[in-house]
């Protein structure tokens, strides 16, 4: 393997940064723009991830971060068992080669291992997306439902949001 997978610590802000912003800027990235990545947004999102969830990056052979996965546990009892607000972001310049794929496995591996367990996992993916849906549903995702208008682009026209969940016990 031409990269490796490590937990994120909060030395890594600057370089998670530069991975979303260059994501952003690629059609089915993620969601947020450019404009909207911030240090202080990924600081935050880190420490979350570092409270109660699962941060990790993939790097390549030199150590710089090419990619980032996340989620947090929900932190009100009855959902304690599920991870949401899960966002993943490849550096164009890797996509398509296992990245993502890899950081899922990573972050279902690290879920199983919470304590209490993880049990389901969840994310939204826009409809527009068939790439991402494709790759989620390959991983074991499963279609559950679709948020109509959820999201709306720059130029006002809105996508709907396909929500999906994984089952890992």
């Amino acid at each position: 393997m031409i990269f490796s997978i490590r937990p994120t610590t909060t030395d890594d802000v600057a370089a998670v940064v530069a991975v979303h912003r260059a994501t952003a800027t690629i059609p089915g990235g993620i969601a947020r723009r450019p404009e909207e990545i911030t240090d202080a947004y990924v600081a935050r999102i880190l420490g979350e991830a570092l409270a109660d969830g699962v941060g990790l990056v993939a790097v390549d052979q030199g150590g710089v971060v090419i990619g980032e996965i996340h989620a947090v546990r929900i932190p009100v009892k009855l959902f304690s068992h599920v991870l949401s607000d899960l966002t993943v972001a490849v550096h164009p310049d890797w996509r398509g080669r296992g990245v993502g794929s890899a950081l899922f496995q990573a972050l279902f591996a690290a879920a199983r291992a919470m304590d209490p367990p993880i049990v389901r996992v969840e994310l939204n993916a826009g409809a527009g997306n068939a790439g991402a849906i494709q790759l989620y549903e390959r991983l074991g995702f499963r279609v559950e439902g679709r948020l109509e208008k959820r999201g709306r682009f720059p130029d006002g026209s809105f996508e709907d949001d396909i929500a999906m969940g994984l089952i890992l016990r």
